[in-house]
């Protein structure tokens, strides 16, 4: 089926974990929208540039093809994740991740549908998708889930540090002037505080019935 499905929530709801299973059931490609932001991060990091730099950081998006920057797992770290949603305020930056996403976006609504996942995607990005959902699940939960990913990655990791960064992102995505993170208009909340299999169940009964 070629449509197209978005799937917001706050930063560390399983937005890519619940995308990626819609995109294998349902035969969908896949597009992770944050790891734009991350690459950027990655960048600035690289470059040693702060975010406060913002001219450096237009310059420095106008040079580089951030489609053919390679996906790393460096790009998961808290660091770079804090990085993106700092820069992520900026309008240009949004407007730039954005002409980047609809490139890539294009292309693939020629051949098949896809299921996007991020913080503006069913609210600004695509407003118009056949499907929108967006992820719901308490901080506290959030913030002991990467506690775990972290610990069970082998890198040291303090929970009450987790938990501040989350309330942080949270803080700063809801409150930006350019897109902020809301519930986007007709979409379907998902509970993802249980176990997967619960969070499965809801996506099925919805998918199922808007078909």
């Amino acid at each position: 089926m070629k449509k197209i499905i978005t799937v917001d929530g706050p930063a560390g709801s399983g937005k890519e974990k619940i995308s990626k299973y819609i995109a294998k059931k349902y035969n969908l490609y896949h597009i992770d929208s944050g790891i734009f932001y991350r690459k950027l991060a990655f960048e600035l990091k690289k470059n040693n540039l702060k975010t406060s730099d913002l001219e450096k950081i237009k310059k420095l998006i106008k040079k580089i093809d951030i489609l053919s920057l390679r996906k790393d797992s460096f790009l998961r770290k808290e660091e770079i994740g804090n990085i993106a949603s700092e820069i992520a305020k900026y309008v240009f930056v949004r407007n730039f991740i954005n002409s980047q996403q609809r490139i890539v976006t294009e292309t693939l609504k020629k051949k098949a549908g896809f299921v996007i996942d991020g913080r503006d995607i069913g609210s600004v990005v695509f407003k118009k998708a056949y499907l929108k959902l967006y992820i719901d699940v308490n901080e506290n939960i959030r913030a002991k889930r990467r506690y775990k990913q972290l610990i069970d990655n082998g890198e040291k990791s303090i929970y009450r540090q987790i938990l501040e960064d989350i309330q942080l992102r949270d803080k700063q995505d809801k409150n930006r002037k350019n897109s902020p993170l809301v519930i986007p208009k007709g979409a379907i909340i998902i509970d993802n505080s249980k176990v997967f299999t619960n969070t499965i169940s809801q996506i099925k009964y919805v998918i199922e019935r808007t078909n």
